[in-house]
């Protein structure tokens, strides 16, 4: 069996060596030209002077000192040197494997070996700060090796003209990156091809994966198991995700994309053991980073309030799915491109699934408690915060839902959406269907109201909070102006038939003061009591019903004032005339009270709030109830008529 030396001979890497006499390419296995006997001695004797010099083990000063920071000059010799010597000792083993001079110069190659091992570990160690993957990455590979195959040439062509060439184009630190690639890329290359790759990779792994493992702990990124998060709170958890979110872009496109380009310079020359070290120091790395969203999807938080961080995780992914392609493009480093797929499929699965959780929940709420007043019902709140929310993903929810279509027994009626943008019909119609399956579930909770009244004015609040919330939303871009004018309109229907409802029998004892003419007066203020008895009964019951928005509010009793009070000022002012200056009688201590057009007025101005205002009794004199309605009265603000 050979020597550790001659493996040299099965590697020789002829792509690109220093110029050489000795470098004679070969037909057939055999030179096209023979080594002499001169030429061989020169070529060890030349070999033994400049390895002995440098030999760590027999020279204190080789023990100290760094060739190739001592003198590059010297240091490319040292490399001309030792390919010369390997083409010799492939020369002799062909021609004489028994002779003396091969088993001399397999010696000084395995010294020369651990030189240049020392040399390689050296230099990887102190440019630990200039091989830092940002610097790094923020070269382009292009630019890099550009400037790496400029600086080659000096091994061939001189060295103060290209060194200088270097320094002119680059900065301090910038040049010193690039020659301390170059030193290695030569010494990876002189090692490779004279049979020693095994033992400089094999540096390379220690120490540059040494820099992924530090990059990620200072970037957060820990290694997870399902286990462990099932048992974190989820306030830990969404700390962990935020963190896992701000690293995720700089690890991959700053740490593993520099950590690549730089493997890729260093070992240049060999395919193949460029691909097994790049995967070798990434690996362990690449993975813990890309399984922290699936192990976040097996978190037990309700799917409404993880939804959001699992579409913050799957746009962050996907946003770097073309530098993932790229930076682990090797086929042996395809399963993390299939880790990083898989979680992406994972988070999109779980979109789906939670929202079709979303449509299950609001489809199956059973509470049979109507909200007091007919306010905003809670499930009103929370789907629309929920819809509202996801539309701010939609350009994320477009790729997911567009294989996603409703069924045939879910069409939307065209009378209800049609689409305003084409090119994104799924992800509106998906939009439109949640809101829809909201509104008819609403539809269901007006019926608990006994007061059909009130179930009306419960529609109002809700459809007018729904329309409100998509005005303010990137709702308003899915659905279209065409949806929200045609829900506006449901919205006056409600309030249409609520003040219909609500204030017909008020309205309709008025309706004859037009054709009163000169009644006499005690025919008009019969007609006023009965105005008041009905005004008071309808006040009283909705004294305590409630419209939140502030608008819909003032617009619901500007509409209800001026049906009454112009018909009601009408009689009054009549009633006065009738009297001709004699004292109004505003009622008896057994009859309901007369309102004046003012405290009408005020009354109106008081609904809406939720408040309720006390009623006056049938025992009180009418100077008391004056004073007791006067009292009771604390208006918010008020009307001008």
């Amino acid at each position: 069996m050979p020597k550790k030396g001659m493996r040299s001979v099965y590697h020789i890497n002829p792509s690109k060596t220093p110029s050489s006499p000795y470098n004679s390419p070969l037909r057939n296995g055999t030179p096209l030209f023979s080594f002499s006997e001169s030429m061989i001695a020169e070529t060890i004797s030349n070999a033994e002077q400049k390895i002995s010099k440098w030999n760590q083990e027999t020279s204190s000063y080789a023990k100290v000192t760094s060739l190739f920071y001592e003198s590059r000059k010297e240091a490319r010799d040292y490399i001309n040197c030792v390919n010369d010597l390997q083409r010799a000792m492939h020369f002799l083993l062909t021609e004489n494997p028994s002779s003396e001079k091969l088993i001399r110069s397999q010696q000084l190659m395995q010294v020369s070996m651990k030189r240049l091992q020392k040399e390689f570990y050296q230099i990887l160690s102190t440019n630990r700060d200039h091989f830092d993957p940002e610097s790094i990455s923020n070269r382009s590979s292009v630019t890099s090796r550009s400037s790496l195959s400029d600086y080659e040439e000096e091994y061939d062509n001189g060295f103060d003209d290209e060194i200088q060439q270097v320094e002119n184009s680059i900065t301090e630190v910038e040049r010193v990156s690039v020659l301390a690639i170059s030193d290695l890329k030569v010494i990876a290359d002189c090692m490779i091809s004279s049979g020693y790759g095994k033992e400089c990779v094999k540096i390379y792994k220690l120490i540059r994966k040494s820099i992924i493992d530090e990059g990620l702990y200072r970037l957060g990124i820990e290694k997870m198991t399902c286990q462990k998060i099932q048992r974190l709170d989820w306030e830990i958890i969404q700390l962990k995700l935020e963190n896992w979110l701000k690293s995720v872009k700089i690890s991959v496109t700053t740490l593993f994309s520099g950590e690549r380009i730089l493997c890729d310079q260093v070992f240049y020359s060999s395919d193949s053991i460029r691909e097994s070290c790049f995967t070798e120091i990434s690996k362990e790395g690449a993975v813990i980073l890309f399984s922290f969203p699936e192990l976040v999807l097996k978190s037990k938080k309700s799917s409404s309030e993880k939804i959001f961080r699992i579409l913050d995780l799957y746009n962050s992914v996907s946003e770097i799915w073309p530098e993932i392609e790229s930076i682990f493009s090797f086929e042996s480093t395809s399963f993390i491109r299939n880790q990083a797929l898989s979680s992406l499929e994972a988070l999109g699965d779980s979109v789906r699934i939670m929202l079709s959780e979303f449509e299950t929940t609001v489809q199956k709420d059973s509470s049979k408690i109507p909200v007091s007043g007919g306010g905003i019902h809670p499930l009103t709140e929370y789907g629309m915060s929920f819809i509202a929310g996801l539309s701010d993903y939609s350009v994320i929810l477009l790729n997911l839902m567009e294989d996603w279509a409703l069924s045939v027994e879910t069409r939307l009626p065209e009378s209800y959406f049609s689409p305003p943008n084409p090119n994104e019909s799924a992800i509106s119609i998906r939009f439109a269907w949640l809101i829809l399956v909201l509104v008819c579930k609403l539809d269901g909770k007006a019926e608990l109201y006994k007061d059909v009244t009130l179930s009306y004015l419960f529609l109002t609040n809700n459809l007018h909070f729904i329309v409100s919330r998509v005005r303010t939303s990137n709702l308003s871009f899915l659905l279209g102006e065409d949806w929200i004018s045609k829900q506006e309109m449901k919205v006056k229907q409600y309030a249409w038939n609520y003040e219909r409802l609500g204030w017909e029998k008020v309205v309709s004892v008025l309706s004859p003061v037009n054709s009163m003419g000169n009644a006499y007066a005690d025919e008009m203020n019969n007609l006023l009591k009965r105005f008041s008895l009905a005004f008071e009964q309808v006040y009283r019951s909705q004294s305590s019903w409630i419209v939140p928005d502030s608008k819909l509010r003032n617009e619901i009793k500007v509409s209800i004032c001026s049906k009454l009070l112009p018909l009601y000022r009408s009689l009054f002012d009549k009633y006065r005339v009738t009297l001709q200056g004699e004292p109004i009688t505003l009622g008896d201590s057994s009859s309901s009270m007369i309102f004046s057009p003012d405290d009408l007025g005020n009354y109106l101005s008081d609904l809406f709030y939720g408040n309720a205002s006390s009623t006056t009794t049938s025992t009180t004199t009418h100077s008391s109830r004056v004073a007791m309605l006067r009292l009771n009265f604390r208006p918010r603000w008020c009307f001008s008529f």
